[in-house]
């Protein structure tokens, strides 16, 4: 296997994989945009980088920058760069990401997050290969091979108007769609013993013992909605665990929090509320009743009194769990799943800490 697939962890042999390293040689070598699909984990940024490494621009930058990770004005300006005094805090000129990249290559991540405006900023410099920065009106030329990624269905965002039809068409000169890891079961061994030697090295031990066949076999069957990545971390956490470079690994650790003392999720109930004034005065005895199931909820009804803010928000965040698990974490579907656009699931989940 060469030594540059070994470093980028661009390893497999199914045919999916190397269907999709053909295509990357194919259209690495031209000067146009590319948009690469996935699910999280599943590579895209290192395919990215590849297209970059292949290209005549090989030698000049390799820009990166993730979308989800800014709002709107600070991602303008990252992009686009800011003149000095443009907004408050603004002390000098700031060259932004694409002025950075001037004949290299910039690979755009979570391109479905961006806004409007963004987006028309975006279609200009594929159309004119020009910009303004923010505060500016001076045009900046700039030659850069722009490589843009999602997990998102795009054309179904464009139909709903939530993407620009005319930016898309731009960026789908071409389109890499990768395969899901559970589509790929021939490289699942293949990289977890690529990772597990990474990891004995780490640790020092003086080898890989391999592992159990019932270890292969927790492999070879997990669903993994996190793919590659997760893949990674399961194996790598399963080889620290068992830190012992006699025996092969038996017990693959597919979930870290699963312990028998895992805490519950906190629900507040009456038992946490002040309790009432205790009285003196002398009471009737009454008739003796079965006591009440000590649960938070009664024929469906939940207990009270309750803290609602708090019982409402938990009950958010365990339906958007729940749907994001049941769609393998593609936003747009589980915005569908929830009747609600792809924006404000967004929200919700920014809201919620769950992105």
């Amino acid at each position: 296997m060469a030594n540059s697939r070994k470093q980028d962890n661009l390893i497999g042999e199914s045919n999916a994989f190397l269907s999709i390293l053909d295509h990357v040689s194919q259209v690495a070598p031209l000067d146009k945009p590319v948009l690469i699909i996935g699910e999280r984990g599943t590579g895209k940024e290192l395919i990215a980088k590849r297209l970059h490494f292949l290209s005549s621009r090989w030698e000049q930058p390799y820009i990166t920058l993730n979308c989800a990770a800014l709002n709107e004005n600070l991602l303008e300006s990252e992009l686009f760069g800011h003149e000095s005094g443009a907004f408050t805090g603004a002390g000098k000129r700031h060259e932004g990401r694409f002025e950075r990249a001037h004949k290299g290559s910039l690979f755009l991540d979570e391109l479905a997050n961006t806004s409007g405006l963004i987006q028309e900023k975006l279609l200009r410099v594929i159309e004119y290969g020009e910009f303004e920065r923010v505060g500016g009106s001076r045009s900046v030329r700039t030659d850069v091979r722009l490589i843009c990624a999602t997990n998102e269905d795009l054309p179904d965002l464009a139909e709903q108007g939530e993407f620009r039809a005319d930016l898309l068409d731009r960026l789908a000169f071409d389109v890499i769609t990768l395969p899901p890891l559970r589509e790929r079961t021939e490289d699942i061994l293949l990289l977890a013993e690529h990772f597990a030697i990474n990891m004995a090295r780490q640790l020092h031990m003086s080898m890989f013992p391999g592992f159990t066949s019932t270890a292969r076999q927790t492999l070879l069957d997990f669903h993994w909605p996190g793919n590659v990545r997760e893949l990674k971390n399961v194996v790598e956490r399963s080889v620290y665990r068992h830190n012992n470079d006699t025996l092969p690994v038996h017990q693959i650790i597919l979930d870290p929090f699963q312990s028998p003392w895992r805490p519950e999720q906190r629900v507040k109930t009456q038992d946490r509320q002040s309790p009432p004034p205790v009285s003196t005065a002398p009471v009737a005895p009454e008739p003796a009743t079965p006591a009440a199931p000590q649960s938070s909820a009664t024929n469906g009804k939940p207990v009270l009194p309750l803290d609602f803010k708090e019982t409402v928000q938990s009950f958010e965040v365990d339906l958007l769990k729940q749907a994001l698990e049941e769609s393998q974490f593609n936003q747009k579907r589980t915005a569908e799943m929830l009747g609600l656009s792809y924006h404000q699931l967004r929200g919700i989940l920014k809201k919620y800490d769950l992105l």
